[in-house]
């Protein structure tokens, strides 16, 4: 795992250092292709050079429907192992699941969305419950 660590750690530098030259690495094949075209028209049209520029992409932060009844935050422990339940939402699957997204990274644990109700590994009400708060969610604590 150790060369997959480095590796990662290679691209991740390029992708913060080395977007501008990326950039003028593109410019430069686009120059060739018109130069290229310039000599021999049949051999490539510098209008359909495809590169693999990044686009500028924007993303809008998801709105989820915050209701009126709280949500019920319960711990239980399946197999042995303590798991948090989040149930009770009203909104949409997807917004739930946009949700369990969100809360399973922050806490960086694992976890599940089924039949209605979100599963997390380990017991994390009070830190779940302060998430969904700051949300604009009601909680209630159910259990312990």
């Amino acid at each position: 795992m150790r060369q997959a660590g480095l590796l990662a750690a290679a691209a991740h530098y390029a992708l913060d250092n080395n977007l501008a030259l990326l950039k003028n690495d593109h410019k430069r094949a686009k120059e060739i292709a018109i130069a290229i075209a310039a000599v021999a028209p049949k051999v490539i049209n510098p209008d359909h050079v495809e590169t693999n520029e990044p686009e500028q992409v924007e993303e809008q932060e998801h709105v989820l429907y915050v209701q009126k009844e709280p949500m019920i935050c319960k711990f239980e422990k399946r197999k042995g192992k303590p798991t948090t339940i989040i149930e009770g939402y009203e909104g949409s699957d997807e917004d739930f699941k946009v949700l369990a997204k969100e809360i399973k990274t922050k806490l960086s644990v694992g976890g599940t969305f089924k039949d209605d109700s979100i599963i997390i590994q380990g017991d994390y009400r009070d830190k779940i419950m302060a998430i969904l708060k700051e949300k604009g969610f009601k909680t209630k604590r159910v259990g312990g």
